[in-house]
């Protein structure tokens, strides 16, 4: 998707500057927040995204607020997605920040459209819908409500903890359709989470959401990802990690090896150079063959997270059980290294 299809106005001739069409305002704020950052608002023709047929994700649309993300995560598999719209899929990911300002409106005239089948919608899935940005615009109480008003199906899975002030639209989406809330945790280790993923409130402040959520009967499974090779991947990490999902009362756990697409990978090796140059070698042979770890880790690391769950009395997702978590069901490590693609 190129930066013109994002906006209400015909497409922009090539040579026109990305940020000169009357479809985009550019917008910097003088707090402490969001210093450093720039948003350009547009007004998109469409809020559905219909996931390409040979995904293997487990729902057929989507919607995304937000393109770019204040999370800052080194290892976003979305940041080449910038790279669509000519934007820097570094430092420019995380600062330069695109946001759909009419998606609320735009989503419930969608929904209300004959042609509209009242398909499952997931939200999430390529960059997070309550990042730092959410706070300012307060775009997902419209969305909520809209599908609320609809009782269409949805899930979201979100690092923020702003996802509590929309606590009341939840319940009262719960209420009619099904309801699924995951939360991404992939380590509770605080050195790891202040470097790796340093615009995202800290694990333990994500788990607090799920304990907060299963507090108002909204059960939350914990996406588990990613599990991060020789730095979150040690068997007292994992768990830790799986023993503080279970107290806080996850209805599930699902783990994700950390994997490098373009894009991705570029800038999470500069950020492994600059940190731990001594694994540069060993990531260079573990991703020799593309963006997968190898099968048999991901299968290793899999099974280790399976039996802490069932330890601590937590287990892989149950798909398809009412108002809990739309989490990606596991991959099938036997027939092929791919994982799947959330994070």
């Amino acid at each position: 998707m190129r930066w013109d299809n994002l906006g209400d106005t015909p497409a922009a001739p090539a040579d026109i500057a990305l940020f000169g069409t009357d479809a985009v305002t550019t917008r910097t704020f003088d707090t402490p927040e969001f210093r450093g950052i720039t948003f350009h608002e547009v007004r998109a023709r469409s809020i559905l995204n219909r996931v390409p047929g040979a995904s293997r994700m487990p729902f057929e649309w989507t919607v995304n607020p937000y393109r770019g993300c204040t999370h800052a995560c080194v290892y976003c598999f979305a940041r080449k997605t910038h790279g669509y719209l000519d934007l820097d899929t570094g430092l420019g990911f995380d600062s330069q920040i695109v946001v759909k300002v009419n998606a609320p409106e735009l989503l419930a005239r969608q929904l209300a459209s004959a042609r509209w089948q009242g398909a499952h919608i997931a939200m999430g899935t390529n960059v997070d819908c309550y990042q730092r940005a959410e706070g300012r615009y307060g775009l997902m109480p419209g969305i909520l409500t809209a599908l609320r008003d609809r009782a269409n199906p949805f899930s979201i899975l979100t690092k923020g903890t702003l996802i509590l002030r929309d606590l009341e639209l939840l319940t009262q989406a719960a209420r009619v359709t099904e309801v699924g809330i995951s939360v991404s945790v992939g380590f509770t280790d605080r050195e790891l989470w202040r470097t790796v993923e340093p615009g995202t409130p800290s694990p333990k402040r994500r788990l607090d959401v799920v304990r907060t959520l299963g507090a108002h009967g909204i059960d939350c499974g914990v996406l588990m990802a990613p599990v991060v090779p020789f730095l979150g991947d040690r068997p007292e990490q994992l768990r830790e990690t799986v023993r503080a999902i279970a107290e806080a009362g996850a209805v599930s756990v699902t783990p994700l090896v950390l994997h490098l697409r373009p894009g991705a990978r570029e800038w999470f090796m500069q950020w492994l150079r600059r940190h731990h140059p001594g694994l540069v070698g060993r990531y260079e042979r573990m991703y020799a063959d593309g963006a997968y770890a190898p099968t048999w880790y991901q299968r290793r690391i899999t099974r280790q997270v399976h039996e802490l769950a069932a330890e601590f009395g937590i287990g892989p997702s149950q798909r398809g059980a009412a108002r809990r978590t739309a989490v990606p069901e596991e991959p099938s490590l036997a027939a092929a290294p791919e994982q799947l693609t959330l994070l």
